[in-house]
């Protein structure tokens, strides 16, 4: 018969998260003690008094996720997967996304990019945005980069 504590562990408990409030044993001053050196942040610690000046000088963004990134980055497609595309075809996200170089359910508020590694053997009218090289690639095939802001989905 097997005794109870004989068990195999099956579950082990975490640490305890600091600061989360006053019932989870850890508010407050989570655990420091109050007042003193050992009770401030590493910041504060490393910089003395310009740490907490530092701190504040960060802009303090409300909300759930303040510390998310602004924006979205450009989403990159490089020209070696151009060439699948037939010769003096304009190359938009419509283009792409019905070739299947962009998934069908690409966000249409998200950016593309092209950019220049591999090569280009296609004759192509871009009207995306384009890294430099990429539109050196495709101006010496014989293609045409349009810069028109208007044309371009959305700029990146």
């Amino acid at each position: 018969m097997i005794k109870l504590h004989q068990l195999p562990k099956t579950a082990t408990i975490g640490k305890k998260r600091l600061g989360q409030g006053l019932g989870s044993g850890k508010g407050k001053t989570s655990g420091r003690g109050t007042k003193g050196q050992s009770s401030r942040g590493k910041i504060a610690k490393a910089l003395g008094a310009a740490g907490t000046i530092l701190v504040r000088r960060l802009p303090l963004y409300r909300g759930k996720y303040r510390n998310k990134p602004r924006g979205h980055k450009a989403y990159e497609v490089n020209i070696k997967y151009l060439n699948i595309l037939p010769k003096d075809s304009v190359v938009d996200v419509e283009t792409l996304k019905k070739y299947h170089i962009l998934d069908a359910n690409f966000p249409a508020h998200h950016n593309v990019k092209i950019l220049g590694e591999g090569k280009l053997e296609v004759v192509l009218c871009v009207n995306l945005p384009v890294s430099k090289g990429a539109a050196k690639k495709i101006t010496d095939a014989g293609g045409k980069v349009n810069r028109d802001k208007k044309s371009n989905s959305k700029t990146s």
